[in-house]
C-alpha cells in the first residue's frame, strides 16, 4: 500500500467514525420492550373498501415523488384511500429521515382513528432502529393491521411479541401481480383462511411436470407462524424484541446472500436455541443466493438448508412463495397454521383479522 493509499484509507476511517458519532443515541429514548405474550394473539380489524391506509417508511427512503404517485395509484386500485405519513419524503443518509421522525410517523398512524391500517412503502434497512421508540403497549390496546416484509420483519416480530398479528406480505411499492393482490385481499379484507401450496412447475426435462417443493423432513405440524427475512431476524437474536418460538412454525426468506452466509445465519439461530424450539419450518424463496464470485462454494443453498433442517426432525420444506419475488403470498405473523412438508402446503387455522 502506498503512502497516498494509506492516507486515503485513514481519512475514510475518520469520516466513517464522525458519521457514526452523528447517529442518534437510541438508549436515551429507549422504552421497555413488550412482555412476551402467551396464549391468544390480538387480531386487528380487517380492511374494507374505502378505508384509509396509512403509508409509512420505517426503513429506506423513497427516491422521488413520482414513486409516491405510483404507490397511491396501487392503493386506490385496492379500493383504499392512501394517506402518506408526514415524513414520507424525508431522507437521512440511507434512511427515510431520523429514527425519531420515522417512529413518530408510525405512532401517529396507529393513533389516528381515521386510519384503518398501515403498510410499509418499502424495506431497505432501519426498522430495527425504531423498536426502542415505539409504544407497543399502546398499539396492542388498540391494534391496527400492519403489513410489510423484508426489513419490516423487525416490526412484525416485535408486534408478535406484543401479541398483535401483522402481515408479512408485499410492501406498497411492490409490483402487486394478481396473485399477490388476491392473497393479500383474502387475508386482510376477507379474514379468510387459505391454504397456500407450492406452485407446480412445468419443467422442460424428460420427466415433464415436476414440483419445486423440497422436503427436508416430512410430516405435518401446527403452530404460530413466526419469522420473516433471515438476516433481519438473526440480527434481533439476543435483543428483547423477539417473540417466544416455542412450538412455532418458523418461516424464512432471503435475498442476495451467498450460501455460506445463509449457513452462518442458520447456525446462529441453532446456537441461540431457536431452531430447537420450533414445531416446523418453511423456507420460502432464497432469491439470488449464490456466491457472487461464481460457483456455489462447495455447497448449494439447498444443501445448506437440507443439512440444517433435516437434522431438526420436524416437518420442514422449501418452495413457498415467501420473499423477494413477484406474486408472494401474505403470511399472518402470529396466527396459527398447519404445514404439510410432504405436500408443500401452509394452511391457516385462524383469520388474521376480525
Amino acid at each position: 500500500m502506498t503512502i497516498g493509499q494509506t492516507l486515503t484509507r485513514r481519512r475514510a476511517l475518520v469520516n466513517l467514525g464522525a458519521g457514526l458519532c452523528a447517529l442518534p443515541a437510541l438508549g436515551a429514548f429507549a422504552r421497555t420492550a413488550p412482555t412476551p405474550v402467551s396464549g391468544n394473539m390480538v387480531r386487528p380489524p380487517r380492511l374494507r373498501n374505502g378505508d384509509v391506509l396509512g403509508l409509512v417508511a420505517p426503513a429506506g427512503f423513497i427516491a422521488d415523488r413520482f414513486g409516491l404517485d405510483e404507490i397511491a395509484a396501487t392503493v386506490r386500485a385496492m379500493g383504499l384511500e392512501p394517506r402518506f405519513a408526514p415524513h414520507i419524503t424525508a431522507r437521512e443518509g440511507y434512511l427515510a429521515g431520523s429514527d425519531e421522525a420515522r417512529a413518530r410517523d408510525l405512532m401517529t398512524m396507529f393513533a389516528d382513528d381515521t386510519v384503518r391500517g398501515l403498510m410499509a412503502v418499502r424495506g431497505g434497512w432501519g426498522s430495527a432502529r425504531l423498536l426502542p421508540h415505539l409504544d407497543f403497549a399502546s398499539i396492542a390496546r388498540k391494534p391496527k393491521l400492519f403489513a410489510g416484509f423484508s426489513d419490516n420483519t423487525a416490526l412484525c416480530l416485535a408486534l408478535a411479541r406484543a401479541g398483535v398479528v401483522s402481515i408479512h406480505g408485499p410492501n406498497a411499492a411492490a409490483s402487486w401481480p394478481p396473485s399477490a393482490w388476491d392473497a393479500f385481499r383474502q387475508v386482510a379484507f376477507e379474514g379468510a383462511m387459505p391454504t397456500y401450496s407450492v406452485a407446480a412447475y412445468a419443467g422442460p426435462n424428460l420427466g415433464g411436470r415436476v414440483s419445486p417443493t423440497k422436503t427436508f423432513h416430512g410430516g405435518k405440524a401446527r403452530g404460530r407462524l413466526l419469522g420473516g427475512n433471515l438476516a433481519v431476524f438473526t440480527a434481533l437474536v439476543g435483543t428483547p424484541w423477539l417473540p417466544d418460538f416455542d412450538g412455532a412454525i418458523l418461516f424464512l426468506e432471503e435475498t442476495n446472500e451467498s450460501e455460506y452466509r445463509v449457513d452462518r445465519m442458520l447456525t446462529q439461530l441453532a446456537l441461540a436455541g431457536i431452531l430447537g424450539k420450533v414445531a416446523g419450518v418453511v423456507f420460502g424463496q432464497c432469491t439470488h443466493c449464490e456466491n457472487p464470485d461464481g460457483g456455489f462454494s462447495n455447497f448449494t443453498v439447498y444443501e445448506v438448508l437440507d443439512r440444517r433442517f433435516a437434522a431438526l426432525g420436524v416437518p420442514a420444506f422449501q418452495g413457498a412463495m415467501i420473499g423477494h419475488v413477484a406474486g408472494q403470498i401474505s403470511i399472518p405473523v402470529g396466527a396459527m397454521a398447519e404445514i404439510d412438508a410432504d405436500a408443500g402446503t401452509i394452511r391457516l387455522l385462524e383469520p388474521a383479522v376480525i
